[in-house]
């Protein structure tokens, strides 16, 4: 698979798509839809459609997909290969979320948590293959939330499509299964290639399966924690279990917001602002020159005098 439009910037979203097959923009086909990387701490969460003609879905049964998570990487690359081989009748598209996107979206103002940003995500991909012409009839879904809200929530947004949503669709339904199948592809490749923009070195890459509960993946968390800067980009730092070594383990920082002037909340807790040490008119103890931190570089970050 490539992954190459992911990872010239692994910090934003990316779609990825196959070409259409002819016959999906002149037959009636059903489209299945399902994600992988919803849990982990680490690297991204993917969503996958697939789609085919109505009249061809013996020919994906045919093809053996299975829920992925049944099967071992070997088999699902294989089977990915199946699915992308048979372009006279089948298609598929991506959404890959960033762990960056993830984060900022869940920790922004205006919330918005995770079941919303994966709602969004189907949405759009749904949207994306009517917008190239195949002729969706039918959507099978892996739910995501109460099924009844999420399958009346999709049949207002795409009226005149039947649109089923179940727990374990990947189970029950094939293209769901091919769905599931092509989003576990991505993630494991994104995640065993993952381009560290941070400056780490040489990077330990057994971070385990990613999951908050993994050995291996809290060792790794703990081990790459800067403790002013927190975690690259690699990290979802919106988890709780990234959260809870944060604030163990980092520099404690005040933040200046609206519910308390910022110096005096810093003066409070005997601690110095963020933003006066951001700020050109530094305190005294501030003034000596430094270099700017990569941190900033990166993310082409510059001190402002004012708003």
């Amino acid at each position: 698979m490539d992954l190459s439009g992911f990872e010239a910037d692994n910090s934003v979203s990316c779609r990825l798509s196959s070409p259409v097959p002819e016959v999906c923009k002149t037959e009636d086909c059903c489209l299945g839809i399902d994600e992988a990387g919803r849990g982990p701490v680490l690297g991204p969460m993917v969503y996958g459609i697939c789609f085919c003609p109505i009249s061809k879905k013996e020919d994906m049964k045919n093809l053996k997909v299975a829920d992925s998570k049944t099967l071992t990487e070997a088999q699902r690359d294989n089977l990915f290969l199946m699915l992308d081989g048979a372009k006279s009748f089948v298609g598929w598209a991506l959404q890959i979320l960033s762990p960056n996107t993830i984060s900022t979206s869940m920790l922004q103002r205006a919330k918005y948590n995770l079941n919303a940003l994966s709602h969004d995500a189907a949405i759009g991909l749904v949207q994306f293959a009517l917008d190239c012409g195949v002729q969706v009839k039918e959507v099978f879904v892996d739910t995501v939330g109460p099924a009844e809200k999420y399958q009346d929530k999709l049949s207002k947004r795409f009226p005149g499509i039947e649109v089923t949503v179940r727990p374990k669709a990947d189970s029950l339904f094939p293209i769901v299964s091919a769905a599931s199948i092509c989003a576990k592809v991505a993630r494991d490749h994104a995640v065993k290639s993952w381009k560290f923009a941070e400056n780490l070195g040489e990077v330990d890459t057994d971070y385990g399966s990613g999951y908050p509960g993994d050995p291996k993946t809290k060792s790794w968390l703990q081990k790459y924690l800067d403790p002013v800067f927190g975690y690259p980009q690699f990290v979802r730092f919106s988890w709780s279990t990234a959260q809870t070594l944060l604030d163990s383990k980092a520099v404690p920082v005040h933040w200046d917001d609206d519910e308390e002037d910022g110096a005096k909340g810093a003066a409070r807790q005997n601690n110095t602002s963020m933003l006066s040490y951001l700020s050109r008119n530094k305190p005294d103890e501030l003034t000596h020159s430094r270099d700017t931190h990569r941190f900033f570089t990166e993310r082409k970050l510059q001190s402002i005098s004012n708003l």
